[in-house]
């Protein structure tokens, strides 16, 4: 860090950083230096706060919580090259002791009759080579391609040094270096994998996954949906930060990794769950039964968008998915219709219309008392009793009405079945 703030012309950090480390023959040196030049180093330790222990601590990367010899790199076999080039090296360090010390001087072998004869060069023993210094022919005599016999190689070739580039030749097309398959994104194994559109937007195919929501729920509005691709898209990466100095590093999250990491079948674990899905119904079901309808419809509605985007896991999930889509329909359409009443209170007739309507929606008993409790009192209230008779009827057969808490509402309604008269719901 010194010699980078040297370099940089930061003499006066690099006498700060110096002093602060207890390098003192850095600092003396680089003192000089800025007194030749005309500077001072007075005043410099004080800009720096020395107070506590940590004031101008040394920087060191963390240490590392999983120690390997060759990752991330991968074992790669040597090829003949390579193994060539290791005996050439060894042979460099070698030298000539090997040449030396396969035939030592004591032990080279004697001249014998078998080799080039005696040292008197006896003409008999040549055969024929007395009478005729170059007499080629003959029995005994010299071949045409000078052939030196068997007993010539053994004892010469093993004295002979060892020829680095043996081999060179004898190398097949095959044996060449054969780079390793590159590995293929996590977000292409995604989309490769699956065509549910999570797993698309969670790659970061926002148009695949907008073209099969078109395909299979035939959606074309996604503007509703952007808010909760957004999500799907974050929640199935983790940031790891690195060392100090470093960038982010961007960790996939799986769903079928229980076993092992599935290499190229890999598939994103996607941040939204049934679970999701559940907390949105029963906020809904607090809001409607509370009589805060804008609130529940904003609850249902928040569910509808999600739906889209929830992966499940077998049959059983899946059928829960559409029971809760038609549970959503039906209270939106509900709310939409008690909204409707609202705005048409001044109008009996169609005021009573919509409240019947509304009892025909497919709700949960206690929220469908609600509902057969209030359009009898707007049916009383425009002096329709057959019709109020019929919501009575209705609240009857409704198993909540056994408890003791509807104990009054069953006895006025029984009251109003048997006379047949007026009667006040409170």
């Amino acid at each position: 860090r010194i010699a980078v703030l040297e370099e940089s012309g930061n003499m006066p950090l690099a006498y700060i950083s110096a002093k602060l480390h207890g390098l003192e023959e850095h600092a003396e040196r680089i003192q000089v230096a800025i007194e030749t030049n005309g500077g001072s180093v007075e005043g410099l330790m004080d800009k720096v706060d020395t107070s506590t222990k940590k004031a101008g601590c040394l920087l060191q990367p963390p240490t590392p919580i999983v120690r390997s010899d060759n990752w991330p790199t991968l074992p790669i076999e040597k090829h003949t090259l390579e193994d060539l080039e290791a005996a050439a090296a060894e042979a460099e360090h070698s030298g000539e002791e090997e040449y030396h010390d396969a035939i030592p001087a004591h032990a080279a072998p004697e001249p014998s009759a078998t080799a080039w004869g005696g040292d008197d060069l006896d003409e008999g023993d040549m055969g024929g080579f007395g009478d005729d210094d170059l007499d080629l022919g003959g029995d005994g005599g010299w071949d045409d391609d000078l052939d030196l016999g068997d007993d010539f190689g053994d004892k010469h070739d093993a004295a002979a040094p060892p020829d680095e580039m043996d081999g060179i030749q004898n190398v097949s097309d095959d044996a060449t270096f054969d780079m390793p398959p590159a590995g293929r994104a996590p977000a292409g194994c995604w989309v490769a994998n699956s065509s549910h559109a999570a797993d698309h937007v969670a790659a970061g195919g926002a148009s695949s996954a907008l073209q099969l929501l078109n395909r299979q729920i035939a959606a074309s509005e996604f503007s509703v949906l952007k808010d909760t691709m957004i999500g799907c898209y974050l929640g199935s990466t983790m940031s790891l930060p690195g060392v100090p100095g470093s960038g982010s590093m961007n960790i996939p999250l799986l769903r079928n990794d229980a076993g092992g990491h599935p290499g190229s079948d890999s598939l994103p674990r996607t941040s939204l769950k049934i679970s999701n899905l559940v907390a949105g119904i029963r906020s809904g079901y607090r809001f409607f039964q509370g009589g805060k309808f804008n609130d529940s419809k904003n609850s249902f509605t928040d569910v509808l968008k999600k739906i889209p985007l929830v992966i499940t896991e077998n049959r059983n999930e899946a059928n829960e998915v559409k029971e809760m889509l038609e549970i959503c329909r039906e209270y939106i359409t509900a709310i939409r219709i008690k909204g409707a009443m609202s705005g048409c209170a001044s109008d009996p007739v169609r005021s009573t219309e919509l409240s019947a309507y509304f009892t025909h929606c497919n709700l949960q008993p206690i929220h469908l008392l609600l509902a057969l409790r209030s359009a009898m009192g707007t049916a009383f209230k425009h002096k329709n009793f057959i019709l109020a008779a019929s919501f009575a009827r209705r609240l009857l057969e409704l198993p909540d009405m056994a408890s003791e808490r509807n104990a009054d509402l069953r006895v006025k309604v029984c009251a109003f079945n048997k006379m047949d008269q007026p009667f006040f719901v409170i």
